[in-house]
């Protein structure tokens, strides 16, 4: 049977002409030799997978010092008139919607006063003004929630005053004990004329972080729903933006001829900020407590994780967007954030380190003046305030917010006689902030939940608008998928753009066995990045032949040699099978090895738009231009074949990297989307400590599915355990059917197979190797023979 095996040589991104030459005179190596010929020796010592971790951890701080040093990634506003200066932030303000996840459509503005007879609308009353308990629609199951304080006067202005994660609207307008007088800016502002609605925020506690049929978690709040929601390209904060754009959009129907304003302080600053760069109805915003350089994005807590943040947007850009309209920025003590909460029986200890500290003045004013690098004619009028006390709502920040809508002189502290005779006193009596808190929890989560259960519609509809794609044509399928490979690295896994460096192998011999010799490999990519693994050459190779090559993956925490010896209870040595059997095989190393190490790099690597398989992606085609250059190797038939993280890699790696001919996944795939972001199993990555699992808006674009997919016309195989814990086997035969029924209609459905076997998360070896077999071509006679069988 013919094989329809890719017949483009990759391209390679060093000196290929001048390596060609050298290899032109390549001999196999000698019995015992202690390198490779034209490879220098190779004389690390130590833990390689350790090495490589210390490298890629520079150079990904060294792309964030960069991203931070010039920030925007290139972009510069058209300043040559407020007109030119607002059209020429559309694109910048269409990617931080992308980024945050405010993609959805709002419902219609409303303000519901609601209440019972413990808990009335009317939540309090003064001289001056009324507070009522309040929601507002947002989006379909999505409320916002708070309380609405409503001058008994006319009102000077309207602003949406957000209290950080950790405080409630009624701390902020000094209905609850907790935040100083002087910073109840919501009851200040109220106190002086100003219509003020405050919403509730996701906190960081525990409590609903969680399924109560599956299991409980340590996530804070805001970490649980960021989990669910950045695999289904939402956001907790573009939630919270929303909902502050929801009543924005109140505040405009109730009277369009109000000025609108936004003020918040730790989190609720962060919300502020992002609210009045997206929203040109928002002429003034005053943020307390968050702006600054944010130099070490990965030691802030999970939920602070944007896809791309330091590389396209950063404090400064923010602040750029919001030009010509007014920015404040008050220096105060952040809220601290020492880590997740702390462990008590019962519930699974999963959540992500991360911590709030205050920064220097100098830091903060250092991120200031970069915003003259976008607005350099000052077109915005912005101030930069350290507040007479650490406490964020100075009277120098209220007065300057206040003097925006006509207020001469400071805001007076609420508990000042001359502006009010009487504090607020909360009504109710069986309100509980903590119910409030578990609906705003638990809308999100339903609201994610009906994303991923949708998510099959939304990856199709994302193929149609992206390549439409005739579904029995092959040729149209093979035109289209260019531009769905290049979406899928660069916006969802990322890709490095930098030059790759020239290979420059050193190889050392560790393996000397009966049928084969192996030699340890290290080959450079980037400055401080190099690829690393394990080459056996069967001792049968005669001159001048070319045989294919097995690229065999290792899983989490694994090493080549992993695949190779010890009969590990997952690998069973198939690397070594492959071998005797005569295959070429290469043993490389991925970089996810030491637990949180490999997830803070990818966690890193998000600032600046890239992921762990953005190293892997580079890494992986220095290995597959390398090998395509070793005489003894058939480029056309490279193949990839890997494990549980290695089968991770294999939808991902040869879809994209066609230098690989071939790909198995074998103890991995999986219905994707499920497995990130469900929360109603607890094999599910929600409930594990796998963080870095989520990959943002992937369950939106691309499941298992879709990324196999793109190996078409390639063989394709998946090697599945009935036992194997990843998934049940119902979710993996539901996404491999899609692969099965693309590979049928495109007229290629003996290029693809999937074998299930009675084991668990492991090689099975059967299967798998007559598939390579056939499709490699190799051995002699083996492809007839195995047809014959079948």
């Amino acid at each position: 049977m013919k094989s329809r095996l890719s017949t483009t040589t990759p391209a390679l991104f060093y000196g290929a002409t001048a390596l060609s030459g050298l290899l032109a005179v390549w001999t196999a190596p000698a019995r015992g030799q202690e390198r490779l010929p034209n490879t220098a020796p190779l004389e690390w010592q130590g833990d390689l997978s350790e090495r490589m971790m210390d490298g890629l951890h520079r150079f990904i701080e060294a792309k964030i010092e960069q991203a931070i040093d010039e920030p925007g990634n290139g972009w510069r506003p058209d300043t040559t008139s407020p007109e030119a200066y607002e059209a020429s932030l559309a694109p910048k303000r269409e990617r931080l919607a992308k980024v945050l996840g405010v993609v959805d459509s709002r419902l219609p503005a409303r303000m519901e006063r609601f209440g019972d007879d413990s808990s009335p609308a009317l939540v309090a009353e003064t001289d001056r003004y009324r507070v009522y308990q309040v929601r507002w629609p947002v989006l379909e199951g999505v409320t916002g929630e708070g309380l609405l304080l409503e001058p008994l006067t006319p009102p000077v202005a309207q602003v949406v005053a957000l209290p950080d994660a950790d405080q409630t609207p009624e701390q902020l307008a000094g209905l609850a004990e907790g935040i100083a007088v002087e910073s109840q800016f919501a009851r200040r502002l109220a106190e002086n004329g100003w219509r003020v609605v405050v919403p509730v925020l996701i906190d960081r506690n525990d409590e609903w972080s969680g399924n109560p049929d599956v299991a409980w978690t340590n996530q804070p709040h805001r970490e649980w729903i960021y989990r669910q929601a950045y695999q289904m390209g939402r956001h907790p904060i573009g939630y919270e933006v929303q909902k502050t754009l929801a009543a924005v959009d109140w505040f405009t129907k109730r009277d369009g001829e109000l000025a609108v304003a936004v003020a918040g302080y730790g989190e609720g600053g962060l919300i502020a900020l992002c609210s009045a760069a997206l929203d040109t109805r928002i002429e003034a915003c005053l943020t307390s407590g968050y702006f600054e350089t944010h130099a070490l994005p990965w030691e802030e807590p999970l939920y602070r994780n944007v896809w791309g943040w330091t590389r396209d947007f950063g404090d400064a850009v923010l602040a750029a967007m919001i030009a010509p309209r007014t920015l404040i920025v008050e220096y105060s003590r952040a809220p601290e954030v020492t880590g997740p909460p702390a462990a008590r029986p019962g519930r699974r200890q999963c959540a992500a380190a991360g911590r709030l500290v205050t920064p220097t003045f100098a830091d903060v004013a250092t991120e200031f003046e970069r915003i003259d690098e976008f607005d350099p004619n000052q077109m915005q009028a912005r101030l930069l305030l350290s507040g007479e006390t650490a406490n964020f709502g100075s009277d120098e920040a209220m007065g300057m917010f206040g003097g925006l809508f006509g207020i001469v002189g400071p805001l007076r502290p609420a508990a000042d006689p001359r502006v009010s005779t009487e504090p607020p006193r909360d009504l109710r009596t069986g309100f509980s902030p903590a119910e409030r808190q578990r609906r705003q929890v638990q809308e999100l989560e339903r609201h994610v939940q009906q994303l991923v259960r949708g998510a099959a519609r939304t990856r199709e509809r994302f193929a149609q608008a992206l390549a439409p794609v005739e579904p029995r044509s092959l040729e149209s399928h093979v035109a289209q998928a260019p531009k769905l490979r290049q979406y899928l690295w660069d916006e969802v896994l990322g890709r490095f753009d930098d030059a790759v460096l020239p290979p420059r192998p050193r190889s050392r011999l560790v393996y000397d066995r009966e049928k084969w010799t192996g030699y340890e490999v290290v080959l450079d990519v980037f400055p401080d990045v190099f690829a690393w693994g394990v080459l056996l050459l069967p001792k049968d190779l005669r001159p001048g032949e070319r045989r294919p090559v097995v690229v065999c993956q290792h899983g989490r925490n694994g090493v080549p040699a992993d695949v190779i010896e010890g009969d590990q209870a997952a690998y069973h040595d198939f690397a070594a099978r492959l071998a005797d059997e005569g295959f070429i095989v290469f043993a490389p190393h991925n970089p996810y090895r030491g637990e949180d190490r490999y997830r803070f790099l990818s966690r890193k690597a998000n600032a600046v738009g890239a992921s762990l398989f953005s190293f892997i992606l580079a890494q992986h085609q220095q290995i597959l231009d390398w090998l395509a250059e070793l005489p003894m190797v058939d480029a056309e038939r490279i193949a990839f074949y890997g494990l549980s993280y290695g089968g991770e890699t294999a939808v991902r790696v040869p879809p994209l990297l066609e230098g690989y001919c071939l790909s198995i996944c074998s103890a991995d795939f999986n219905d994707w989307a499920r497995k990130v972001a469900s929360t109603e199993a607890a094999l599910c990555f929600p409930f594990t400590i796998e963080w870095e699992m989520p990959y943002f808006d992937m369950g939106g674009t691309f499941n298992y599915a879709e990324m196999a997919a793109l190996m078409a016309p390639r063989p394709f195989m998946v090697e599945r355990g009935h036992d194997d814990g990843v998934a049940p086997d119902e979710w993996v035969a539901y996404e491999y059917a899609k692969v099965r029924r693309l590979y049928d209609r495109l007229g290629i459905g003996d290029q693809t197979e999937i074998e299930f076997f009675d084991g668990g998360h492991t090689i099975n070896g059967q299967g798998t190797f007559r598939f390579l077999r056939r499709h490699l071509r190799f051995p002699d006679g083996s492809a007839a023979e195995d047809e014959s069988q079948e």
